[in-house]
C-alpha cells in the first residue's frame, strides 16, 4: 500500500499589517509581488478579521482556535495562560514536527504551547527580565560576542508604538525579518525528513518602530502615497498639531510627518514580502513547495492616521481587518484564484490547519475550517463575525463589533456610541449610517443581533434583547480567572 504523504504546513504571520496593504488588494503604492502570488494561487478571503485586534489576545485566538470571550482574554494584558488544546500541540500529536520562529507573544515567556522547538524573539527589544531563559534569540544573535550590543536594534531611538518613520540604522541582513527567514531556512535544512513539518514564521514587522532598511524607505518616501481617510464621524482636529505624544492613538500630523510614517510602514511590508519570496524560493529549490500548504495572516492592523487615529484595538477596518489567504499544496489539487467574501477570523486558522493535516478538531475550538471555500464549495457559514476589545488607551474605548459580507456594526459598551457602515459601498468607512434617519431600521436590526450575540456574557452587556451600556469591560472575562496560572 502506498504511503500517504501529508502536506507540510507553513503559517506566515506579520504583526500589525492592515488588510488593504497588499498589491493584489489594489493598494496604489505598495509592492508585494510574493504575497500577491501566494494569494492569487490559492484563496483570498477579503473579509479577514482579528477578533481582538491587539497582539497578545489575537495570538491567543489563533493558537487556541477560540473566540476571545471563550479563551478568556478580550484586551491586551500579559498574563500567564494555561490553554486548552493548541494548534501546535495538536499538530505535534498528529506526528508533525512543529517549529516556532519569531514572535509568539504569549505568557509565560518561553512556554512552548505545544511547539517541539522555538527560536523566539517577540521583537527588537528585551523587556522580559534578566533570567537567561528570558533571552531574546534575535538580540543574542545580533549582539554576538558583544555583551552591550543587545540594545543595538533600538539605537535609532524610535518608539516601539509610535508614528515616527525613518530608515533603519541596521543593514538589511541584520533585521528581525531577515533573521526570521534565515532561521526558517536552517530549520528546513535540518528537519526530520520522515515527518511532515508545521513551521510558524512570525515576523515583528510592520509593527512600529517604522524603520525599514534604507532602500525600502527611500522607495516609498519618493512615491505618491495615499493620504489618510477621515470619516464624517471621526475625532475632529482644526489642523495638524505639534507636541503630540509619539505613542498617541488620536492624532493629526502634518503632511510630512504622516508621509514619513507611511513610507516607513509600507517599506517594512515590502521588506517582509521580499523575505517571504526568499523563503518560497528556498522551498522550491528543496522540492518542498509542491507539498506545502501556506496560510498568511496578521494579528491585527494599524490605523496609520485614518480617521485621525493611530495604532490598533479599534473596530475600524484599518485596525481590525487583516490579510487572510491560503495556498493549498499543489498535490492537494485545489483550484486557484478563488476569492471569498465570507467573514473569517483568526479562530479559523487552527481548525483549517488541523483539517489540512487530517487531524481531529478539538471540541474546544469555536472556529471553522475554511478548506470548503478553498475547494470552491459554498459551505454553511456564520452570517457575521463578532469581535471586541476592552478599552486600552481609554476605558471608554471598550467596543464590540459584528461584521458580515457587506455591513459592519460597532458598539462602544461603556458609552453606548454606535456606528453602522456599508462596507460594500463604503470600504473606508467614511459615512456612519447611524447618522442617516432612513437607515434607522437597519441600525436597530444590527443592534438586536449584537444583543443576541452577547446574551450569555457574564459582564451583563445584554439581556438577550437589549444592549446594556456601562457594564464592566475588562481585559479578562470574569469567568476566565480559572485559566490564569
Amino acid at each position: 500500500m502506498a504511503k500517504v504523504v501529508r502536506p507540510n504546513i507553513l503559517l506566515l504571520m506579520t504583526d500589525q499589517q492592515r488588510g488593504d496593504c497588499l498589491g493584489i488588494e489594489g493598494h496604489p503604492a505598495l509592492q508585494t509581488p510574493n504575497l500577491d502570488y501566494i494569494a492569487r494561487s490559492g484563496t483570498r478571503f477579503r473579509r479577514g478579521y482579528s477578533e481582538c485586534p491587539s497582539c497578545i489576545p489575537a495570538r491567543r485566538v489563533l493558537m487556541s482556535g477560540q473566540a476571545p470571550s471563550v479563551n478568556g482574554m478580550v484586551g491586551m494584558t500579559a498574563v500567564p495562560w494555561d490553554p486548552p488544546p493548541t494548534l501546535a500541540g495538536e499538530l505535534s500529536n498528529a506526528g508533525y514536527q512543529t517549529e516556532m520562529i519569531g514572535k509568539l507573544h504569549l505568557f509565560p515567556y518561553r512556554k512552548r504551547f505545544g511547539f517541539d522547538h522555538m527560536v523566539l524573539s517577540d521583537g527588537p527589544y528585551s523587556v522580559h527580565g534578566t533570567d537567561p531563559a528570558d533571552h531574546n534569540d534575535y538580540l543574542d544573535w545580533l549582539a554576538g560576542d558583544e555583551a552591550l550590543s543587545r540594545e543595538r536594534a533600538l539605537a535609532h531611538g524610535v518608539s516601539l508604538n509610535g508614528w515616527i518613520g525613518r530608515p533603519s540604522h541596521l543593514p538589511e541582513e541584520k533585521t528581525h525579518t531577515s533573521w526570521c527567514v534565515r532561521q526558517a531556512m536552517e530549520f528546513i535544512h535540518k528537519r526530520d525528513p520522515d515527518a511532515p513539518f508545521f513551521l510558524n514564521v512570525s515576523f515583528y514587522e510592520p509593527h512600529p518602530p517604522m524603520t525599514p532598511p534604507q532602500w525600502y524607505y527611500e522607495r516609498y518616501i519618493t512615491r505618491d502615497l495615499p493620504d489618510p481617510v477621515v470619516g464624517d464621524w471621526a475625532p475632529h482636529f482644526d489642523g495638524p498639531e505639534k507636541g503630540l505624544d509619539v505613542d498617541a492613538s488620536i492624532i493629526k500630523l502634518d503632511d510630512h510627518a504622516m508621509r514619513c510614517a507611511r513610507a516607513g510602514y509600507y517599506g517594512m511590508i515590502n521588506h517582509v514580502d521580499d523575505q517571504v519570496g526568499r523563503l518560497i524560493d528556498f522551498l522550491r529549490r528543496r522540492q518542498l513547495l509542491s507539498n506545502t500548504f501556506i496560510l498568511f495572516t496578521s494579528d491585527h492592523g494599524e490605523m496609520l492616521g485614518d480617521h485621525n487615529m493611530y495604532r490598533k484595538t479599534f473596530a475600524y477596518e484599518a485596525s481590525a481587518r487583516v490579510p487572510f489567504f491560503a495556498r493549498a499544496a499543489p498535490t492537494m489539487e485545489y483550484p486557484d484564484e478563488v476569492v471569498a467574501t465570507a467573514p473569517v477570523g483568526l479562530q479559523d486558522v487552527m481548525p483549517t490547519l488541523l483539517d489540512v493535516a487530517g487531524a481531529p478538531i478539538p471540541a474546544t475550538v469555536t472556529g471553522s475550517s475554511v478548506l470548503p471555500f478553498m475547494r470552491g464549495e459554498a459551505p454553511a457559514w456564520r452570517e457575521a463575525l463578532h469581535g471586541e476589545h476592552a478599552g486600552q488607551y481609554r476605558y471608554t474605548d471598550g467596543m464590540h463589533y459584528l461584521v458580515g459580507e457587506r455591513m459592519k456594526y460597532v458598539w462602544y459598551s461603556q458609552t453606548g456610541r454606535e456606528h453602522l457602515f456599508d462596507l460594500a459601498h463604503d470600504p473606508t468607512e467614511l459615512h456612519d449610517l447611524t447618522r442617516d434617519p432612513d437607515r434607522a431600521d437597519d441600525v436597530a436590526s444590527w443592534r438586536a443581533r449584537l444583543a443576541r450575540t452577547l446574551r450569555d456574557r457574564p459582564e451583563g452587556f445584554s439581556d438577550g434583547e437589549q444592549l446594556t451600556v456601562g457594564r464592566p469591560h475588562h481585559h479578562l472575562v470574569p469567568s476566565a480567572e480559572r485559566d490564569v496560572v
